[in-house]
């Protein structure tokens, strides 16, 4: 079985302006993941990662946390297939 995946995660509270794609960035790359974060329009952060899926929960783990810049209020993930076609984790 295949355990690698793609975690798209939707992050609400108070999550631009205050550091939280670049924190999530560099826990996505102490994890080994690939994808990218990007602020939204209605003031979310969006999240795609892919690799080992151990590795995705624990960044899904790490996004919930009280760890986190700013204030995380809620976040809502998918979960699919991996594409493949990302390399590094950029800040968008």
């Amino acid at each position: 079985m295949d355990d690698t995946v793609r975690l798209t995660a939707w992050v609400r509270g108070r999550v631009q302006g205050v550091g939280f794609r670049w924190w999530t960035r560099a826990r996505a790359l102490e994890l080994g993941l690939a994808g990218w974060a990007r602020n939204t329009a209605d003031g979310r952060v969006e999240v795609v990662a892919e690799g080992a899926r151990d590795g995705c929960a624990r960044l899904l783990d790490l996004l919930r946390g009280c760890d986190t810049p700013g204030q995380v209020d809620g976040v809502v993930e998918r979960w699919s297939e991996a594409r493949g076609s990302l390399t590094g984790f950029t800040e968008r």
